[in-house]
């Protein structure tokens, strides 16, 4: 299986590096492709098996999944100056740009999906979400086992791509917004900087492995370390007092377009 990316960026970069790590594409089998040779150099460097290239409509000829990496203001463009054969399966990772906005690009009937990473994907710990349009389920299967190894990947609903974002792409920067805000507070109680970051960003890696590996819940974990009449309880109840869970609701749908 043959995937070009198409954009070298921060994104595109991030899945060429995740890729050439998993097991299920050859590091040989990828090309990328970016008119910016310092970011194609710096990929090959890391990378040398990985093929790469400036021009898009080479990069595709003999690939069979192209992963669209580039601004969404981009997409009209590098569409209209590449041609997909009907067989190969287009991956935009454009947020906002719709599988009709795509259609209008390229037509219809193509086999496309619609792919939402986070910035963690550069350490393989993404929640990526996807969306398909015309795929068999053998190719949502194949997609979801590409992302699989660079995290955790979902197949949802195009209609629910907006308020899932506001979960994962967007939710990442509140998680670090709390991490550094529980930072500032560990600063004022004498300790380090790096010492409180560390502390923190293992406490919510910790929070975060309970429910991904058990079959349980946030309020069930709380009960479990709110004694009654003890510290954490107090602090739960200063967050409540203080509007923490409303502020987070509306975080996340003021993000929703």
């Amino acid at each position: 299986m043959k995937v070009t990316i198409i954009g070298a960026g921060n994104m595109g970069g991030a899945i060429a590096r995740g890729l050439a790590q998993g097991n299920i594409v050859a590091t040989s089998d990828i090309t990328v492709s970016d008119p910016t040779t310092e970011k194609l150099e710096e990929l090959k460097a890391e990378y040398p098996d990985i093929n790469v290239i400036a021009d898009n409509s080479e990069a595709i000829e003999v690939s069979d999944i192209i992963i669209l990496a580039v601004k969404p203001w981009l997409v009209n463009q590098v569409l209209s100056i590449i041609k997909l054969a009907p067989e190969q399966v287009l991956v935009s990772v454009a947020a906002g740009v719709t599988f009709q906005n795509i259609e209008e690009s390229i037509g219809s009937g193509q086999t496309i999906f619609r792919l939402i990473p986070n910035i963690a994907i550069k350490y393989l710990q993404s929640m990526t979400l996807i969306a398909s349009h015309n795929a068999s389920k053998e190719q949502e299967k194949f997609i979801l086992d590409i992302f699989n190894e660079m995290g955790l990947a979902m197949i949802v609903p195009e209609s629910q791509m907006a308020a899932t974002t506001a979960l994962t792409s967007c939710g990442i920067a509140y998680v670090l917004k709390y991490i550094h805000a529980a930072m500032q507070a560990g600063i004022e109680l004498g300790i380090y900087p790096k010492d409180a970051q560390k502390m923190v960003a293992q406490s919510v890696k910790g929070a975060a492995e309970l429910l991904l590996n058990q079959d349980t819940h946030p309020a069930v974990e709380i009960d479990k370390v709110t004694t009654p009449g003890g510290v954490t309880i107090k602090g739960i109840n200063e967050l409540d007092h203080s509007g923490f869970t409303s502020a987070i609701i509306k975080a996340m749908k003021a993000s929703v377009k």
